[in-house]
């Protein structure tokens, strides 16, 4: 039976930590502080995030407390002077939020992540109703999986697929989560998709392919 990919669902976290547009300014800092996060989802009605309130927008009003942007400042910098001047989570926060799907594969999400440089995404549904937060941290929970395991489908989903009458002389051993394939097959042709393969297996670290070709 083939193995469902690991979704963004597997792996979040379920217990939320938000706060409602009225929340003011110091609410807000002691969640972050309580909860040991750098950023919170903004969230109104049923739960549906309609933005991130981070370190970073607070921040501001710090930086500008005992000054005030120049005019040239405040055109290249429009949000800076508004946050700072701000109390409240639907002023000071980044809208619209970025968020994952529930369904997200786990490389869309560091994907994400990378592209948009955040640490967390709040998880929602189809009507944006969070569900859940992935952090970078969530996503490597993928590599815990067990030797045993990575080993089974390895054999199951690359060897018994792509070599069925030489599986029997194929080894798959597993160390740490670097896979090492040995052994001969009959067409060399699949030896570079059979690392393909074996690589894309969640979990897995690495792959050493020493495979060789049967015959003279």
């Amino acid at each position: 039976m083939t193995r469902l990919p690991i979704t963004v669902a597997d792996v979040m976290s379920k217990r939320v930590v938000a706060v409602r547009p009225g929340a003011g300014f110091k609410e807000i800092v002691a969640a972050m502080g309580r909860w040991k996060v750098t950023a919170l989802p903004v969230i109104e009605g049923e739960g549906r995030v309609v933005g991130i309130v981070s370190e970073a927008d607070l921040v501001l009003k710090e930086e500008l407390r005992d000054r005030r942007l120049g005019l040239v400042e405040q055109l290249r910098r429009p949000d800076a002077a508004a946050k700072a001047g701000s109390d409240r989570a639907a002023d000071l926060m980044t809208s619209p939020a970025v968020t994952v799907g529930l369904h997200a594969s786990l490389p869309q999400a560091a994907r994400l992540m990378a592209t948009r440089h955040v640490k967390r995404l709040p998880v929602v549904d189809p009507q944006g109703v969070i569900q859940g937060v992935v952090s970078r941290s969530d996503l490597l929970k993928v590599f815990l999986r067990p030797d045993e395991d990575l080993a089974d489908e390895v054999r199951r989903e690359v060897v018994d697929r792509l070599f069925p009458l030489s599986r029997g002389q194929v080894g798959v051993h597993v160390e740490a989560g670097v896979v090492t394939l040995t052994g001969d097959v009959s067409d060399r042709v699949l030896l570079p998709v059979a690392e393909r393969l074996a690589r894309a297996v969640e979990g897995v670290v690495d792959v050493r392919c020493e495979l060789g070709v049967e015959g003279p």
